[in-house]
């Protein structure tokens, strides 16, 4: 048999030809991109064409380069199918603590990826608002609203979030039209009443005085103790709550929210990833934190969609 090309330098091209740059195929491998611009030339020179065009920061396919491609992630994909086939007997298990909102709001609805993508980790889920010992409990991934904070676990930022009024599209038509802010005066607000204490969090009448509207009692309306039934409220047009980016990202994509106005308040709580520094080497866990960054790189790009914003902060509007 012919001498095939290292492993590593068909790796390189793939990633790099998919993500057409060689900083985004270097992401993914973690190795830097000096690293795969010389794999995929060892490539080039031992197969003596050239497979990219390079232009400043951006690549683009040769005729070979595109030519080859196809076979390529079809080998690297049987490959992989072999792979999941001699793990499957010995699939693992990974334990995941988050909060009540975010879960079913944002990680349910994509774990089919995960899982698909992993047939042999098998993914438990716990909701529940306290912080778990990770000493004492057998949990190994969470996922924790708040500022960052937490002592002795590899601590990974997901997503920012923004603070912003949501409704049902049904809510910007019939007799009262959501238009602009003073619309409001006929419509039910919605309210968070939850545990979750973060102070550049807007309230109602917070975001009322920075849009500058008067007149409006600030405290009526329904109150919920968890911030998901706050927006299932909203989906289903019973008045319009003030949301928060992340969770409504995929009501939003799918039009089952709107954002019927520009005014967005960007608070200081994020999503984190937290789990034990022990585990930074272990290949199950970080499958699943990559995986967990790669879904919150699609959900910012929804949300960008949606950002017509001008962004205030809830300290700035109280003075």
């Amino acid at each position: 048999m012919p001498r095939l090309p290292p492993l590593n330098a068909l790796r390189a091209f793939e990633a790099a030809a998919r993500h057409g740059s060689f900083l985004r195929a270097a992401e993914e491998l973690h190795v830097t991109p000096a690293a795969v611009s010389h794999q995929i030339k060892l490539l080039e020179q031992q197969l003596g064409v050239r497979l990219f065009r390079r232009f400043n920061r951006l690549v683009r396919l040769t005729d070979e380069g595109q030519a080859c491609l196809p076979e390529l992630r079809d080998a690297f994909q049987k490959l992989e199918n072999m792979v999941e086939r001699l793990r499957a007997p010995h699939a693992v298990r990974i334990n995941v603590s988050i909060t009540p909102s975010f879960a079913p709001k944002w990680l349910l609805p994509k774990l089919d990826h995960f899982l698909t993508q992993h047939p042999h980790i098998d993914v438990r889920v716990s909701a529940e608002r306290r912080f778990v010992d990770f000493a004492r409990e057998d949990v190994h991934v969470g996922l924790r609203y708040g500022l960052g904070n937490y002592p002795d676990l590899q601590t990974e930022l997901l997503l920012d979030c923004r603070v912003f009024p949501v409704c049902s599209p049904l809510l910007t038509s019939g007799r009262y039209p959501l238009r602009v802010p003073d619309d409001l005066r006929h419509h039910t607000l919605l309210h968070e009443r939850g545990p979750v204490i973060d102070e550049s969090c807007p309230d109602w009448a917070t975001w009322l005085r920075a849009a500058g509207v008067t007149g409006i009692d600030a405290t009526r309306g329904p109150s919920f103790s968890d911030i998901s039934h706050c927006h299932d409220a909203a989906l289903n047009g019973q008045g319009v709550a003030l949301g928060k980016s992340i969770l409504a990202a995929d009501d939003l994509a799918a039009g089952r929210l709107v954002k019927p106005f520009d005014l967005s308040f960007s608070v200081k709580y994020a999503f984190y990833v937290v789990y034990p520094v022990m585990l930074r080497q272990n290949p199950n866990v970080q499958a699943f934190c990559l995986w967990l960054h790669d879904e919150a790189r699609k959900t910012q790009a929804v949300l960008g969609k949606f950002d017509r914003t001008l962004l205030a902060r809830a300290d700035e509007a109280i003075e």
